[in-house]
């Protein structure tokens, strides 16, 4: 699927639904994240398997966080901890809608 493509696909859809590229926006920052996530994890030699025991969860959920599913916040500070990292989190403020 080409840039050009998706750009049209976004578009045609934020025509029904103004909120959708921002909708678009936050899954790409979450796939981003994941991928971030999941190389530190490889870098450190940890399997899924593995960090997913360390969570006290199953290697389908370690799978779909780094896969850039939407999980819950505990989920992401568990998965951090395991693979010995530290998750911050900062609110910034948006510039208003138009």
């Amino acid at each position: 699927m080409s840039k050009n493509f998706l750009d049209e696909m976004v578009a045609a859809r934020a025509e029904r639904n103004p909120e959708f590229p921002r909708l678009v926006a936050e899954a790409e920052f979450r796939r981003k994240t994941a991928r971030l996530l999941a190389a530190k994890r490889e870098k450190r030699g940890f399997s899924q398997t593995v960090v997913a025991a360390m969570m006290g969860t199953s290697a389908s959920v370690v799978s779909k966080l780094e896969a850039g599913a939407d999980v819950k916040l505990s989920t992401l500070q568990r998965y951090c901890a395991a693979i010995g990292e530290s998750l911050n989190i900062a609110a910034v403020r948006r510039a208003p809608a138009r």
